[in-house]
């Protein structure tokens, strides 16, 4: 019997049997729930006939009607007025039928599948969903605005939810735009997508902290807009007098933040805009984490080129170390082999334009088996090198497949076993080695043609010689 399995007993095979009882009585109850509306109408009538106190002096009323739940899951606002008339309390607690399901131990040995059950109010159902004109009525009947049985208020499901409507609605009410939820969440920290701005603009409004901090990861509101790469919602926090280097619980600051975020290609350009608008802030681009990685150790790793030019430009270092040892040249030959669509041959050329170590010549035929599918980095790496051992173990490197693709590349690479470097690839090592880290600058402004300037910055060419 494999380790993660266990013995289904005669006892609890017939606790499954009675679950799969529950269930079906569960389903046919819930289909039969919209026939019931009428009648649930008329008897509720009659039993509100003597008029109820405030509602807002009551405590909280646990509501498991489904008949309740339908009209406010649906947003049918027809309903929500017969079920909620004036008088009468909307401020319940609802334990939603269904969701989940998963295992519960019910003593003796037993456990039961039953439906995870999560707390929640009208509000956050209306709120979360969309449903201003009930959401309206529900606060109208003295709702309470930041109740939070299951851990967050109505103002976090629509902000999470980015229903601006009915954000601005709560907050109107008196809804707290910093509630504190169960994970330690204000509203701000929720405000994850770029529909969700039109919230934050609210929440800022009507005065949420902009440098409110989670309570796990200590970060602001800053930082997980520069996680998600939202540039609108950073600049609306920047407006707002964000404090652009705060660093949290792992020595992030929003800009490590977004550098250190895994990016899909479509996601390149919004991180780029992040990046862009808090080095235009002020922030540092040599803060370190806990691991003493910088923005561009980051930025290396998740194969971002734009951001990699945009950090050099403003001062970060090529050859900084992170506790493991490895520099930003590290980082982005690790990733080579599945960030191809990223153009990591523009962020290697870019680190030894600004004086980045070289890789060991010992240890090149390791690295041409790991990048052979980017020729273009193979290109720029090898052509840092003035000379060149080409043995057996070079050809063996590379796959055949990849051979076959790049054949011309590769039989170039392959020919200087035989050959030695150009005369004109050795004077481009020899200037490029008395101009060093600053070659990035010089070359520009020499009085060359620029095909030459671009040789002498390792432009691509398809071939080695």
């Amino acid at each position: 019997m494999s380790r993660g399995s266990f013995v289904f007993t005669p006892m609890a095979l017939r606790s499954l049997e009675l679950d799969e009882d529950m269930l079906e009585r569960y389903k046919h109850k819930k289909r039969l729930a919209s026939h019931h509306f009428n009648s649930y109408m008329l008897k509720k009538e009659a039993r509100d006939t003597t008029p109820l106190r405030s509602s807002i002096a009551l405590p909280p009323a646990v509501c498991q009607d489904v008949v309740v739940q339908n009209a406010l899951y649906t947003g049918d606002l027809e309903a929500v007025q017969h079920l909620f008339p004036r008088g009468s309390t909307a401020n319940l607690i609802i334990e939603p039928q269904g969701g989940d399901m998963r295992w519960v131990a019910r003593g003796q040995g037993l456990w039961s599948l039953t439906y995870e059950q999560e707390l929640t109010t009208p509000l956050h159902i209306t709120a979360g969903r969309g449903f201003t004109d009930c959401l309206k009525l529900l606060l109208q009947r003295g709702a309470s605005v930041d109740l939070a049985p299951g851990g967050t208020t109505a103002l976090h499901e629509s902000c999470e939810n980015y229903q601006s409507e009915c954000t601005k609605l709560l907050l109107i009410h008196g809804a707290n735009a910093n509630a504190v939820s169960e994970d330690g969440h204000m509203p701000l920290h929720v405000c994850t997508s770029p529909e969700s701005l039109e919230c934050a603009k609210y929440l800022l409004q009507y005065g949420a902290a902009i440098n409110g901090r989670t309570l796990d990861e200590d970060d602001t509101p800053l930082h997980v807009a520069a996680r998600n790469g939202l540039p609108d919602h950073i600049a609306l926090y920047l407006r707002y007098g964000a404090a652009v280097d705060k660093q949290n619980n792992e020595g992030l600051t929003p800009l490590n933040a977004a550098c250190s975020q895994p990016q899909e290609v479509q996601d390149l350009q919004c991180y780029f805009k992040v990046c862009q608008m808090l080095l235009g802030a002020g922030a540092d681009v040599r803060t370190t984490d806990q691991d003493k990685h910088t923005p561009l150790h980051m930025a290396c790793k998740n194969a971002n080129p734009d951001i990699v030019d945009l950090l050099l430009a403003n001062g970060a270092c090529v050859n900084d170390m992170g506790y493991g040892g490895e520099a930003p040249m590290h980082n982005i030959l690790k990733v080579v082999c599945y960030k191809g669509a990223h153009h990591p041959e523009r962020i290697v050329r870019a680190l030894l334009n600004h004086g980045s170590i070289r890789v060991w010549p010992g240890a090149l035929p390791k690295v041409l088996k790991h990048c052979s599918e980017s020729p273009r980095t193979i290109e720029v790496l090898l052509n840092v090198y003035s000379h060149l051992k080409v043995t057996d173990t070079w050809v063996e490197s590379v796959p055949t497949e990849v051979f076959k693709e790049h054949k011309e590349f590769y039989e170039s690479v392959f020919s200087l076993a035989l050959t030695p470097r150009s005369l004109q690839h050795l004077a481009r090592c020899r200037l490029r080695s008395f101009l060093d880290a600053h070659i990035h600058k010089v070359v520009p402004k020499l009085n060359l043609p620029t095909f030459i300037k671009n040789y002498l910055l390792l432009e691509y060419r398809g071939y080695i010689h």
